[in-house]
């Protein structure tokens, strides 16, 4: 089984379209494939960057993918869910059953509620999926309905990951309107993911940053 078949896998798709009414009716943030695909190459290129192997890329891939499909049954929890889901999905496959666990474990730890990072393959997923922060990613709605979540969303209008062995840093980069959303506003909801990838970023032997409109602020 690989990436490239498993973005194909029918009833994977069929979870993220389920999920996505949900979230639509909650108002979430997108979570559709386009957020699983980018969190995907996100991780493998963290992966790439510090120099791991293929096999552990093609982990990440997979698990960053499928990491979001427990949106499907509930927002709450969606990240066991997700692990169940994916389990079930997985066993029908000819992946070896370590590397099953593997993705399985992974997705089941990526949310900052509950979760931990415990090797590159759920580190490189976390700070894949934490640090999508992007305007993109608000659904189309009159931004007088907005929530905070939204908002905080909204006013990045620019984004950028950089990572690397040599420098042992990864660091996002973000800018922010703070016409849109405060500063307070924003380590209100993103600082528990933040500190997240942080804990991720030693898993890789590095240190996590946060730049914001052009100062260190983590």
């Amino acid at each position: 089984m690989t990436y490239e078949e498993i973005v194909q896998n029918k009833e994977i798709l069929e979870y993220y379209e389920r999920g996505c009414v949900i979230l639509d009716a909650l108002g979430y943030t997108d979570h559709s494939t386009a957020h699983t695909k980018l969190v995907a190459s996100r991780a493998a290129d963290v992966l790439k960057a510090f120099d791991y192997g293929q096999d552990v890329i093609e982990l990440a891939k997979i698990a960053g993918f499928m990491h979001d499909i427990g949106n499907a049954i509930n927002r709450h929890h969606h990240a066991e869910y997700g692990a169940l889901l994916a389990n079930e999905i997985l066993k029908e496959t000819d992946l070896k059953l370590s590397d099953r666990v593997q993705i399985v474990s992974a997705i089941a730890n990526h949310d900052e509620s509950d979760g931990v990072a415990s090797d590159p393959v759920s580190a490189a997923l976390i700070i894949a999926d934490k640090t999508d922060v992007r305007r993109s990613r608000v659904r189309e709605k009159d931004p007088m309905l907005f929530d905070i979540h939204d908002r905080v969303n909204y006013a990045v209008t620019a984004t950028r990951l950089r990572y690397g062995l040599e420098e042992k840093r990864i660091t996002l980069y973000l800018t922010i309107d703070e016409s849109i959303c405060t500063m307070y506003e924003y380590f209100d909801i993103f600082l528990g993911r933040m500190t997240m990838c942080s804990q991720a970023a030693r898993i890789l032997n590095a240190q996590f940053s946060l730049k914001v409109n052009g100062q260190r602020v983590l």
